[in-house]
């Protein structure tokens, strides 16, 4: 490692938290682990042999690439595929052994020919839209695209499921309204001539809110790298995964009236001290978090101040002890003290999804 500023990926955590998940399902439900976007950040592959020996019953990804990836980091768990696939390449979900999402017409054309033409049967999971309009068929228009799909023969549905909208918005009536309309689906679907073993609807907020959508499984995905989604709250015993870490690089003297970064903002009447840390908006610091966020140096917070830079932030640490080489935590515990990614995407009206999946690429995961 030579750059200083790099992410601790705590797998152990990883491991514990799915079992954590697993203890309050009491074993209702199989966990579908979601290790899409590079596991949320934290590092698929490693990510993913850890929910294997956790006990996931799968895990869940974007596309056929990062379903790829999984394969040759040695996931031997089923992979399901949750991204539209009728403008994809689909030898890989074949020679992978990857589980298709069926959620539109063309994409189970695709399917069927890329499955006749391997000489297989694929195993698929068919997704239904009940009010996200995004991807999947639509709840009210089945008659017309699922005889299709159970006609396909070479094409197996395993599982259908859903994508709640608004599971984190406990007063918003659509939560209600979409599980109605999957109950209907779900009744409705052996008629059409596919009766799936398998139900799952529920990711890391709605499983938190309403076990009645647990089914035969759920699709955790926040909490298993030890984050309840907001505004919710939950007894769960989790542990953050990720913690982010660098060390104070510089540190000098401004005057009176002398701001500092781009715009040389936050001029104050004070002398202050500031440190200059090497970790920007390129490893995926927000810009909003000047002003607005926090550092943490010898067990103390230090605001950031000035501007977030593409290599460096400058934090103030007037009144404190701080020398270049000193540790400095972004993300986690120092000294009693600590921040976590859920206080940081508050404090400048983001989600910890956005702020997880943007930890860069040049940022080093130490495991």
């Amino acid at each position: 490692m030579t750059r200083p500023t790099f992410a601790r990926v705590d797998l152990d955590a990883v491991r514990a938290n799915c079992r954590a998940v697993a203890a309050f399902l009491g074993g209702r439900a199989k966990i579908v682990a979601v290790v899409k976007a590079n596991a949320y950040g934290h590092g698929a592959a490693q990510v993913g042999l850890a929910l294997e020996e956790a006990g996931a019953a799968m895990l869940a990804c974007a596309d056929i690439e990062e379903g790829i990836a999984l394969r040759e980091a040695g996931v031997r768990l089923p992979v399901l595929v949750f991204g539209a696939l009728s403008v994809s390449d689909l030898d890989g979900v074949v020679t992978h052994a990857l589980t298709p999402t069926i959620s539109t017409p063309s994409a189970a054309r695709a399917l069927q020919a890329t499955a006749a033409r391997h000489g297989v049967t694929l195993g698929c999971h068919l997704k239904i839209d009940t009010g996200m309009n995004r991807l999947g068929l639509r709840h009210d228009n089945l008659a017309r695209t699922v005889p299709e799909v159970a006609a396909s023969p070479n094409l197996r549905v395993e599982a259908v499921y859903t994508h709640f909208a608004t599971a984190s918005e406990p007063d918003h009536p659509l939560f209600g309204e979409q599980r109605d309309r999957f109950e209907r689906v779900l009744a409705a679907l052996p008629g059409l001539g596919i009766a799936p073993a398998t139900r799952h609807a529920a990711g890391s907020a709605a499983l938190l809110r309403d076990e009645r959508v647990w089914y035969e499984a759920v699709r955790p995905g926040l909490l298993l790298y030890g984050i309840v989604p907001p505004p919710l709250a939950a007894t769960l015993p989790l542990r953050p995964a990720m913690s982010l870490h660098s060390r104070i690089v510089a540190v000098k003297g401004l005057r009176p009236g002398e701001g500092a970064g781009y715009g040389v903002r936050d001029a104050a009447g004070e002398p202050r001290t500031v440190a200059i840390v090497p970790a920007g908006y390129a490893d995926g610091l927000d810009t909003r978090l000047a002003g607005a966020g926090w550092m943490i140096v010898g067990g103390r917070r230090a605001p950031i101040v000035g501007s977030v830079c593409m290599d460096m932030t400058i934090v103030d640490v007037t009144g404190m002890q701080a020398e270049p080489g000193d540790e400095v935590v972004i993300v986690g515990e120092q000294g009693g003290e600590s921040i976590g990614v859920r206080e940081m995407a508050a404090a400048i009206g983001t989600i910890p999804y956005e702020l997880l999946c943007r930890v860069g690429s040049r940022i080093e995961r130490v495991y």
